[in-house]
């Protein structure tokens, strides 16, 4: 199975992610998107692909989401693509592409839908336990 992860190795859930994936078996493409940012082509591929909206994958703590006033409904979905085109940092992690789909996986359990050999249990750096039985959290 190929599994491409857009990654950001400074976020918790991020890395949390990364290694469910690497648990189930699976070496994931990584791509560390604020290095090598998405093209425009690629966001609106993504957010396509997740059945989302543009609003939907911004990420607001950390960014410059308000200096930039982005809640305003003025903006469009092209100039909000546009955005995160300058400023990577403002499009949300991670997003994890698999034969099985495409997500923001945030909380990082919502990974294991898109595993073919999810591991039965992970525990995160923060130290809370999910399990893959039903997706629950211990």
């Amino acid at each position: 199975m190929t599994i491409t992860i857009y990654h950001n190795p400074a976020c918790g859930t991020s890395r949390n992610v990364l290694e469910m994936i690497r648990q189930s078996g699976e070496e994931p493409v990584v791509i560390n998107y604020l290095k090598a940012p998405p093209s425009r082509e690629k966001i609106v591929e993504l957010i396509a692909a997740m059945g989302g909206s543009v609003r939907s994958i911004l990420r607001e703590r950390g960014t410059p989401y308000a200096e930039l006033n982005l809640d305003d409904p003025k903006w469009s979905d092209d100039q909000l693509i546009d955005f995160i085109g300058e400023h990577p940092i403002l499009m949300n992690r991670p997003i994890v592409v698999t034969p099985k789909g495409t997500k923001l996986c945030r909380p990082s359990e919502l990974v294991l839908e898109l595993l073919d050999n999810p591991m039965e249990q992970f525990t995160k750096e923060d130290g809370e336990v999910v399990t893959s039985k039903g997706r629950d959290r211990v």
